[in-house]
């Protein structure tokens, strides 16, 4: 079920994917610029970072 919930928070918000699977770090701040600039990057990073 967790896992469920962060694939739908990685896809729908990228950020807040980032941060309930790794924490407010680098990664998020990576994460938060690349949403920001283009989302479908942001959600294939969260999606890698969370997954990988």
């Amino acid at each position: 079920m967790g896992n469920l919930i962060l694939a739908i928070a990685s896809i729908l918000l990228p950020p807040l994917g980032v941060a309930l699977g790794k924490g407010i770090g680098g990664t998020f701040l990576v994460n938060l610029v690349l949403t920001l600039l283009f989302f479908i990057p942001g959600v294939l990073h969260a999606l890698y970072v969370n997954f990988m």
